[in-house]
C-alpha cells in the first residue's frame, strides 16, 4: 500500500466523520457523544463557524477535495508532484487550523467534542505520516 492510498484511507474516514455531523445538524439531532458528553456544546458554541460556513461543511470540502487530490496520485494522474505538493500544503493548513480548534475546546469552550477530536487526530495522522515518510 502506497503512502497515498493509505492517506486517502483516512480521508475516506474523514468524510465518514464530517458527514455523520452535518446529517446530525441538518436533522437537528444531538449527535451521539461517546467520551465527554458535551458534544452539542462545542457544535453550537460561537466557534462552530468559519465566515457564516459551518465547521463540517468546511471539514468535509477539505477531506473531499483532498480525496479527489490523493485518488488523482494513487492511479498515476499527471502532474503528481503539483498534485503531492497540493495535498501536503492541505493537510499541514487542515493540521493548523485542527490544532486552533483543538485550543478553543480545551481553553475558549472547555468542552470536548469526540467527533471534532476524531477529525483532528485523523488530521494528525495524516501529517505525522508525511512527516515520517519521503512526502516532505
Amino acid at each position: 500500500m502506497t503512502i497515498h492510498a493509505l492517506l486517502f484511507t483516512l480521508a475516506a474516514i474523514g468524510l465518514s466523520e464530517t458527514s455523520y455531523l452535518i446529517k446530525k445538524r441538518k436533522a437537528d439531532s444531538a449527535p451521539h457523544c461517546f467520551i465527554g458528553g458535551s458534544c452539542q456544546v462545542v457544535l453550537e458554541s460561537k466557534y462552530n463557524k468559519i465566515f457564516g460556513i459551518h465547521n463540517d461543511i468546511l471539514g468535509f470540502f477539505f477531506y473531499f477535495v483532498l480525496s479527489l487530490i490523493l485518488g488523482l496520485i494513487v492511479v498515476g494522474i499527471e502532474p503528481l508532484q503539483v498534485l503531492d505538493m497540493l495535498a501536503r500544503a492541505s493537510i499541514f493548513s487542515a493540521a493548523i487550523f485542527s490544532i486552533v480548534l483543538v485550543y478553543l475546546q480545551k481553553f475558549v469552550i472547555k468542552a470536548w467534542c469526540f467527533w471534532c477530536l476524531l477529525s483532528a487526530i485523523t488530521i494528525w495522522l495524516m501529517t505525522l505520516i508525511i512527516l515520517l515518510t519521503n512526502l516532505v
